[in-house]
C-alpha cells in the first residue's frame, strides 16, 4: 500500500528560492536609496532649525545642506535639485531622483520631494 507525501518538489523549491532572491535583489537596491532620502530629510530639518533660516540665502542653505551631505554620504543631490520656494513664507524644497541598474537593461528608479517650512513672512 502506498501512501502519499507532502512536501515541495525540487523544481517547486528553485522556483520559490529564485523569486525570494529577486524580491532580496529589488530590496537590496531600494534600500540605500531610502536610507539616503531619509538622510537628505535630516539635513532638510537641521537647515530649518537653524536660527533666522528664513534670511539665509541659497548659497548659505546650500553650504549646510553640503556639509551635513557629505558626513551622511550622500551623493544624490545635487545643487540644482534644492529650491528655495517663498509662498506665504520660505520653503526650502529638494526634488531629485536616483536611477540605479538592477538587472541587464533594467532600472529601479525612484523620484524624492520634500519641502519644510523655513519662515513666515506675516506675523500670525
Amino acid at each position: 500500500m502506498l501512501t502519499s507525501q507532502r512536501g515541495i518538489t525540487l523544481i517547486g523549491f528553485l522556483i520559490v528560492l529564485a523569486l525570494a532572491g529577486f524580491f532580496f535583489l529589488i530590496g537590496a537596491k531600494l534600500l540605500p536609496m531610502y536610507t539616503e532620502f531619509m538622510a537628505v530629510k535630516a539635513a532638510m530639518l537641521q537647515v530649518q532649525n537653524t536660527p533666522g533660516s528664513a534670511r539665509l540665502t541659497p548659497e548659505q542653505v546650500w553650504k549646510i545642506l553640503d556639509r551635513t551631505f557629505y558626513t551622511s554620504y550622500v551623493d544624490s543631490v545635487q545643487r540644482t535639485d534644492m529650491q528655495l520656494v517663498r509662498q506665504n513664507g520660505y520653503f526650502l524644497r529638494i526634488a531629485y531622483e536616483v536611477r540605479k541598474p538592477l538587472v541587464y537593461n533594467l532600472d529601479v528608479v525612484a523620484k524624492f520631494d520634500h519641502s519644510v517650512e523655513l519662515g513666515r513672512t506675516d506675523a500670525e
